[in-house]
């Protein structure tokens, strides 16, 4: 199944309409995601890390064993191509990370994220060398040929002053990634349109970019990046932050007493099996999220 979900993943990327890539947390989230009805689903570092109460992007040993174990778990229940986001190899080699990528291959997985960006950094600035990316790179596809690399680019994320964002810079870097046999590009941050096309005309492979809602919620948004050229929009944590910033609303909301729905007891609704809608109109009802780990 694993060639099948390959081959299907890579296909997406060069479909007449860009592959919109949601990213989950946990193996609920990818789950109910592919229920939706998405093509594929990706992974994100930050909800991985910060559901272990841990910083994202810092190369954590217990975020790298909670990534694999979940690209396990999402190997055994999807049957839609998965992509997982080892941020920047959690500080590994050349030989570390491909291993590690091997060891994803073998779960099931279909695509990994490996950025060039480490939050935090000092000394050489926030980017690692692009000649040492491409060696991390070159040992991904070596170890595991079939995954689709998309190399993230953090030029325009790590950078907060938009002049010092130079696209040439990006532009290099692709180039260098893309011998090194990635796949794709990832440039999150990127917002501007002139910019984008630019990226889009300058690099010989499918673009990604993070979806931005923007003041106007994004309306337009998706059909407007498929006008510019882009292969695949992601999500990043989005979804994981929203989901957050909804469940402290909710009980706000329970606490004020001004919630809808039936006003049972969450606790006693799972005491009991329930099967209520619960206090979120339109939400999940207790029998649907335990379907989800079947």
């Amino acid at each position: 199944m694993s060639k099948d979900r390959n081959r299907t993943f890579h296909a997406l990327h060069h479909a007449d309409a860009p592959l919109l890539l949601p990213n989950a947390w946990d193996a609920a989230s990818a789950a109910a995601l592919a229920a939706a009805g998405f093509a594929a689903i990706g992974t994100t570092s930050l909800g991985v890390a910060a559901a272990l109460g841990e910083p994202d992007g810092q190369g954590s040993a217990r975020v790298r064993d909670a990534m694999v174990a979940l690209a396990r778990r999402l190997g055994s229940r999807l049957t839609c191509p998965y992509t997982v986001d080892i941020e920047g190899g959690f500080g590994g080699g050349p030989e570390e990370v491909g291993a590690l990528a091997a060891e994803l291959a073998e779960a099931g997985a279909s695509g990994v994220n490996l950025e060039d960006g480490l939050p935090g950094r000092t000394g050489d600035g926030p980017l690692v060398a692009a000649a040492r990316q491409a060696e991390l790179i070159r040992a991904v596809k070596a170890r595991a040929p079939g995954l689709y690399v998309n190399a993230r680019i953090d030029t325009h994320w790590l950078v907060d002053d938009v002049a010092t964002r130079p696209l040439d810079e990006t532009l290099a870097r692709a180039e260098t990634y893309l011998a090194a046999g990635a796949d794709g590009v990832f440039v999150p941050g990127v917002a501007d349109e002139r910019a984008v096309g630019t990226l889009v005309a300058g690099i010989p492979a499918p673009l990604n970019v993070l979806y931005t809602p923007g003041p106007d919620g994004g309306r337009g948004r998706l059909a407007r990046l498929a006008e510019l050229g882009v292969r695949r929009v992601s999500t990043g944590s989005l979804l994981f932050r929203s989901a957050l910033h909804a469940a402290v609303t909710l009980a706000e909301s329970v606490r004020a007493d001004g919630a809808d729905g039936d006003g049972r007891d969450d606790g006693a609704d799972e005491a009991g099996g329930g099967g209520g809608a619960g206090v979120l109109a339109g939400g999940p009802g207790y029998e649907a999220v335990q379907r989800l780990a079947e």
